[in-house]
Formats: C-alpha cells, structure tokens, sequence
C-alpha cells in the first residue's frame, strides 16, 4: 500500500461535492456557490498536483496504491489495483482539466433550469476526467473513461440548445459512437490482461515484450487505437464532434473541447505508442496521413460554417490533426527518435484545451447576449462589447497561432520534430495555418469589426461574474506563449522515456 492521499482528492473531491449537492443542497443560490467552492478548491488542488512533481526525478510520483482492489482477479492478487499516479505527461494535463473545471462552473452562473442536477453532472464529469488522467490501473482507467459519458450525456440532452429534438439526438450520438469506441478497447485491454496477467500500466511495456499475446501486437494496437481515435477525433470518425459541440451547453463545450478530446490524445502516447512502440513505428505513415487529412479537411469544412459554434467545432479536428502530426514523428530518422514532436503534440492538447475552450466560452456569452450565433446577423460588436472582442482576438491569434501566444508554440514543436520525418507532410499541414490565419480572421471581422446592426444597438459587455473565466484563460494562453518551457519541460520528462523505447526500435531496425 502506498497512499499520499493528494490524487485521490483531485479525483473525488469533485464526486463528494456532487454527493453533497444531491443529498444537503436545495437552494439554487447556495448550490452555485457551493459548486464554485468546489471548483476552486480542485484547481488547487491541481496546481499543487503539478507544482509537486519533479520533473527532474521523471517517472510516476505521487502514487497512490491499494493492491487488492478487485480480489480474485489474478493469481497474485496485484492484476487489479486502485493505482492512481502523474508523471510528466499526465501532470500538465491535471492542471488543465482542474483550471476548465473551474472556468465551467464559472460559466454556468446563469443556469436556471434544474440547477442542483446540473451541477451534480458537471462535477460528476471533473472526477471521470481526472480519474483518466491519472489511472495507472488499466481497468480504473476504463472505468473513469466510461463515467464520463455519463455527465456529458446528460449535460447535452437536457440543458443544450433547442430544439428538445436536435439536443437529444447529437447527445445520442455522442454516445453511440464513445461507446462503440470503449468497446473496441475493452477487447484490446482484455486481450492485454489475459496475456500478461496485469492491469498494471506502468509494467504493461515491459511484460507485453515477453508476453505470448493473445492476439497479434497489430491487433491490440488497433483495437485500442480506435477507441482513442474516436475520441481524439480522428478522420472519419469525427461527426458526431460538430453536433455534440453545437448544441452542448456553454460549459459542457468547454469541458468537451478542453478537456475530453484530450483523452484521445493522451491515451495514444500513454497506450498505443508507450505499449506498443514498434507497432507504432510501423504504422507512422498511417499517422502522418490521418494528420493531414485531420488537419486540412478541417480547416476547408470551418469556411463553410455559418454558425459560429460549429465553426469552432470544424477547427477543433482541424487543430486535433497536429496532435496526430506530432505523433507521425515515432518513425524517427536514421535510428533516431526525436522527443521533440510527442512533446509537441502534448503541448497541442494542452495550448489547445486553453484556446478553444475560451473561443467556446465567449460565444457563449455573446449568445446569451445576441440571441444567434448565425455568423451573417453579427457584425460590429465590438463597438458594444470591448471586453468580449478583445478575449475573442486573443483566443483567435492564438489559434491561428501567433508567436507570442501558446498556440504557436504548440505548433512549432510539432512541425520541428515531424519536418525530419516527413518533410513534405509536414509541409501541406503546415499549410493549414495559412487556412485558420483565413477562417480565423474572416469570422472575427464579420462578427466584431464593421457597421453595427441596428438590432444591436443597445447589446452589452460581458459584466459581473463573467470577468473571471474569461481573465483566467487568457492569462493561461499569454503566460504559456510567452513563458513556455514551464510546461513543455514537464512534458517533455514525461515522453523522454516514450522515445527512448521508439529509438531502441528504430536502431533495431537497421541491424
């Protein structure tokens, strides 16, 4: 038994504070409040999950441990563990989900319908997303990451937009295709648990070399991959992306594009290349292309959007591409692996997550302000909403990624480590920056710059409680463009090991 106790309160202390809502809270007023306390007291407790761990050190810290969580299952009585830690891939990534958690709850301010059970989801959905991210038990990890389904679901299907019709459906698809996804994956963890008899993931890499699997290493690579991709999105399948992101409510779209999609992402570096590294190897080409793909459909698709919500949707796989990009790089160049491209990618899920869940944060505010978010009836907002317009240019700048914002320095460490690799896909998703810089700047002077309609000619800012979300994200996004090397060097301890395994592999290859 091992037990520091911090991990396990960033997991529950959202769960408990759901408990509590549901059981003692009956005021709404109180529930709000209650909820934000929450909030605040995760994202410390996030913060001081990531100040804690030592980059230097490297490996999983903080770990919290009781062997027989599941008794009967494996002849030793370790296959399923309550096995909670970070190390460097993970530990940034706490951070993000503890700030959009808080940013969530802030944004929900206005909630009037079924307050209580609105809360209790949106904290219930904190707990399944940090169990995920620092799950080292493969069958802890399915769990958390079948929970949160649950919270979405529900956050989408009631408090959406309207129609009834339309919200039930994209929250039904979101659904049908997640589980699907999961169950792909529970064939491969099952695969990888009957064959080397653990759910452990930190000794998965090096049992599953010695292991006689129960199906070929390509297969369980597959398999899990496809739950990851799913998820990610990856090309083709990513439609139910647009829908769930158009008519979630303003915090479920933040907490699905900042947070949700990144398990898509972090399981394939956790997962499919940390366990599976020559799979992986093999299967680059593959990547690269799914990245462009990813990446320029994306960006084509975002100019025929006329709702903004669907637009920020479209340039979420888009952006979702690079981290794919990043992940080409495990091929390496002449028995050499670079950390330099995983790095990137897991700077693209965090910057990413920062980025899109403010665009998604404003136009929800603006909504609640304009009534539309049909691009054609806005126009000269920023005359009425200087606040708004300034947080909206910023969270654009950087998503077209600007130097000086934390998405270009996402997406030059992507394109440094995959230009050695694959120089010209490299270069045609380079290409893609080019097409958000056109999308991107297009939508802010159609919806902030020009002539005001007269319709809103008496619109306001946003005020009160609005500030602090707002504020908190965009600080994250300057501070991160400016100061990067905080994060990325977390980061890049964190997938150190990862591309040692890939450079192992690659030498290998060449004897």
């Amino acid at each position: 038994m091992e037990f520091t106790g911090l991990l396990s309160a960033v997991v529950f202390v959202p769960l408990a504070g759901a408990v509590i809502i549901a059981l003692l809270l009956r005021n709404d007023r109180h529930v709000r409040v209650f909820a934000a306390a929450i909030a605040v007291v995760e994202f410390a407790l996030a913060i001081g999950v990531f100040a804690a761990y030592n980059k230097d050190a490297g490996g999983v810290q903080l770990v919290d441990r009781f062997a027989n969580w599941i008794p009967g299952l494996g002849d030793d009585g370790f296959a399923v563990q309550y096995l909670l830690g970070v190390d460097g891939l993970s530990a940034p990534l706490v951070l993000l989900t503890g700030l959009l958690g808080l940013v969530a709850v802030l944004a929900s301010w206005q909630i009037r319908l079924r307050v209580r059970e609105y809360f209790i989801w949106l904290l219930a959905l904190q707990t399944g997303v940090m169990g995920v991210f620092t799950s080292l038990d493969f069958l802890l990890f399915f769990l958390f990451w079948e929970l949160e389904l649950i919270p979405m679901f529900f956050l989408i299907a009631i408090w959406g937009s309207d129609p009834k019709s339309k919200r039930e459906y994209s929250a039904m698809k979101f659904l049908i295709f997640t589980i699907l996804g999961s169950a792909f994956m529970l064939v491969g963890i099952l695969a990888l648990f009957f064959s080397t008899g653990t759910f452990d993931m930190t000794a998965l890499p090096d049992a599953i070399k010695g292991a006689n699997l129960l199906l070929p290493a390509g297969v369980i690579f597959a398999l899990l991959f496809v739950g990851f991709a799913v998820k990610l999105p990856l090309w083709p399948l990513h439609t139910w992306l647009p829908d769930a992101h158009t008519d979630a409510p303003t915090a479920g779209s933040v907490m699905l594009a900042g947070v949700l999609l990144k398990m898509g992402g972090y399981g394939m570096i956790r997962v499919s290349i940390g366990m599976f590294p020559d799979v992986a190897s093999g299967a680059a080409s593959l990547l690269e292309t799914a990245a462009v793909i990813n990446v320029i459909y994306g960006a084509i698709v975002v100019m025929r959007q006329t709702d903004l919500k669907r637009l920020i949707a479209f340039s979420s796989i888009s952006h979702m591409g690079f981290v794919m990009l990043g992940l080409a790089s495990v091929a390496g160049e002449s028995g050499t692996v670079s950390p330099l491209g995983l790095t990137g990618a897991a700077m693209q899920m965090f910057t990413h997550g920062t980025i899109t869940g403010l665009l998604f944060l404003l136009v929800g505010f603006l909504y609640d302000k304009a009534h539309t978010r049909y691009i054609p009836d806005l126009g000269g907002l920023a005359k009425r909403m200087p606040f708004l317009a300034v947080a909206l240019l910023v969270a654009g700048l950087a998503s077209l990624g600007l130097p000086g914002t934390s998405g270009f320095v996402a997406e030059i460490m992507v394109f440094l480590g995959t230009f050695k690799v694959f120089p010209y896909t490299t270069g045609i998703a380079a290409f893609g920056v080019v097409l958000a810089a056109g999308y991107i700047l297009w939508t802010l002077q159609r919806v902030m710059f020009g002539p005001i309609k007269e319709r809103f000619a008496d619109i306001t800012d946003v005020s009160g409680m609005q500030y602090v979300p707002i504020a908190l994200l965009v600080i994250a996004i300057i501070v991160v463009g400016v100061y990067p090397s905080f994060i990325s060097d977390v980061f890049a301890s964190g997938v150190e090991p990862i591309a040692q395994s890939l450079e192992r592999v690659a030498q290998a290859s060449l004897r």
